[in-house]
């Protein structure tokens, strides 16, 4: 995403998520930005307000659609000044684009906001349940051996390859194909 030059890069991206319906999360950010309002942790509830440009070091976040509840949805910005300060926090207020700034993100429909853990009859994991019981067992059974909780991991399939494409038809790789692992290839 670009912002343009003299828009709030955090309400670019809520307006963004609410006209589109789409959850978006923020996984870096480059540009430069003015006239800064973060709150930071030292100063619970405070904001801190930055005159001047900052160039954006990294910038992260989430956005949902709505209904979300108020700190579900925000942008956390670490920036460094001209004499090489860097200073970082959520944002709180304004974070104008002094110049384009690019915005790295992935959307997703149908983002819903869930408060974990669930219930446990939501789960359908509980006593009665479909889901597996707690592991049990020596570690031959957590090793896959004696066929515990743990499936034996040359039956999963690497990658989502299927079994035909797989070194030995999905079997496990014979202990020669790993013998550079075990000391110095010879030449």
């Amino acid at each position: 995403m670009e912002v343009a030059g003299g828009a709030d890069v955090a309400d670019a991206i809520a307006q963004f998520s609410r006209r589109r319906q789409r959850g978006v999360c923020v996984l870096s950010g480059s540009g430069t930005v003015a006239n800064v309002a973060l709150r930071q942790p030292s100063a619970p509830g405070a904001v801190v307000a930055l005159h001047g440009r900052f160039e954006i070091l990294s910038l992260t976040g989430t956005f949902l659609p709505g209904p979300a509840p108020p700190g579900s949805t925000g942008l956390t910005v670490y920036l460094a000044g001209g004499q090489g300060q860097v200073v970082g926090g959520s944002v709180g207020g304004s974070l104008v684009a002094a110049g384009p700034v690019m915005v790295i993100a992935s959307t997703f429909a149908n983002a819903t906001y869930e408060r974990l853990p669930l219930e446990e009859e939501e789960e359908g994991t509980g006593p009665g349940g479909v889901g597996p019981g707690p592991l049990t067992g020596g570690p031959e059974q957590l090793m896959g051996a004696g066929g515990g909780n743990i499936p034996d991991p040359s039956a999963l399939p690497i990658y989502n390859l299927p079994p035909n494409l797989m070194p030995n038809g999905g079997g496990q790789l014979g202990h020669d194909a790993f013998a550079w692992a075990h000391g110095r290839p010879s030449y």
